[in-house]
């Protein structure tokens, strides 16, 4: 009965910080010396005395030997344990206070693939902390780490339209670093719309690809293509360096005929109309609802939807060619349809791709082009590093 009474009466003042308070007013109003703890714990002196100057810290099994002894609850010491410990932890610890933003740009940045891509200058070892540090502000143009845009207070020097990932941002980084070295002839809006026309005597044959980056720089189209880094989903970018420098990037994550022209004319469309100007056009995505032309789409990404359909496949034409097969497209009317119009087939796929919704069907028709394209332009990734500053 008196133990109890014991516990209960000082279980109504809680205002214990430590384990050893407690610890004392419980000997206290057993009428107990440290002395007699000792004794009835079987152990000499000097470890209570350590118990109760708080360098022996109370563990789940002296807990449970003081609850016998004293019916002080094991939670409750060690409860006070833990609380006593966090609080001196804040009084001695020393936070640096550049952990937060080490946290923010080692994770959320893809640190190690940008080290693997060969885009942060002379690191090898992602353990060097001042030397990564140092080569992402480099990378960022900026004095400090303090001031690299993906942190929430950093200024953002890059504008992109709608919301951007930090991996997005360092790819579009990436891109005008090395837009920014290409010399070009001087921009010419005509020269461009000419161009285009051009292209269109390209769609026929896989390999005319290979012809696209310098028929774009002899209009000052600055052209790179970019490897996406992973999860960024990135198709391509339209943005320009001064009011006389548009810049197209293109990331070839789809490896498809259709889907090289198609983001091509699409960003060529915002050159055209001077998108980009204010803000970087970033395009990902460009599959589905992305790439269509309905009310839920931007009105400047719609425009250049329309544009980038229109150029691969005449549009009426293919409703047409939609309205008199569907739901069955055979291999010889994709064949016929795509000589008709004189575009590859591949380009035709695609877009009854998307017209249909069904991305499983009509593949065989879209050959890779990659191989075609990367030895003629200014390319970043699968193992190559392009020539900055050199």
């Amino acid at each position: 009965m008196r133990s109890g009474f014991v516990y209960s009466a000082l279980a109504m003042t809680p205002d214990y910080r430590t384990p050893a308070q407690l610890i004392e007013a419980h000997l206290q109003a057993r009428g107990w010396t440290q002395r007699v703890l000792a004794l009835v714990l079987g152990t000499d002196q000097t470890a209570v005395s350590k118990i109760m100057n708080g360098t022996k810290p109370i563990n789940a099994q002296l807990a449970l030997t003081l609850q016998a002894v004293l019916g002080i609850p094991a939670e409750q010491l060690l409860h006070l344990q833990k609380e006593y410990e966090l609080a001196k932890a804040k009084i001695e610890v020393r936070i640096d206070p550049g952990l937060p933003t080490r946290a923010t740009l080692f994770g959320e940045l893809p640190v190690t693939e940008m080290i693997k891509r060969g885009w942060l200058d002379g690191i090898t070892d992602i353990r060097n902390v001042e030397k990564l540090e140092a080569a992402l502000c480099k990378f960022f143009g900026v004095t400090s780490v303090d001031q690299i845009e993906i942190l929430p207070h950093a200024a953002k020097k890059t504008n992109v339209s709608g919301p951007a990932t930090p991996a997005q941002i360092a790819w579009l980084y990436r891109v005008k670093r090395i837009a920014e070295d290409i010399l070009v002839a001087k921009y010419s809006h005509n020269a461009l719309r000419e161009t285009l026309n051009k292209f269109s005597l390209l769609l026929g044959g896989a390999e005319q690809v290979r012809r696209v980056p310098r028929m774009l720089m002899e209009c000052g189209v600055r052209f790179v293509i970019v490897e996406s880094l992973p999860s960024a989903k990135i198709d391509g970018v339209c943005f320009w360096l001064d009011e006389k420098s548009p810049v197209i990037g293109m990331t070839l994550r789809y490896d498809r005929i259709d889907n090289f022209w198609f983001v091509l004319r699409h960003e060529c469309e915002h050159v055209l109309r001077g998108h980009g100007q204010s803000a970087a056009m970033l395009d990902w995505d460009l599959e589905g609802e992305r790439a269509g032309t309905s009310s839920d789409v931007p009105e400047e990404e719609r425009i250049a939807n329309v544009a980038a359909q229109e150029f691969c496949v005449p549009q009426s034409a293919l409703n047409r060619f939609i309205a008199r097969k569907a739901p069955f497209f055979a291999q010889r009317d994709i064949l016929g349809f795509a000589s008709t119009v004189k575009v590859h087939p591949g380009l035709v796929a695609g877009q009854l791709q998307h017209h249909t919704g069904r991305y499983d069907k009509f593949r065989n028709h879209l050959v890779k082009i990659r191989s075609a394209i990367l030895p003629n332009a200014m390319v970043d990734g699968w193992g190559n590093v392009a020539p900055v500053g050199e």
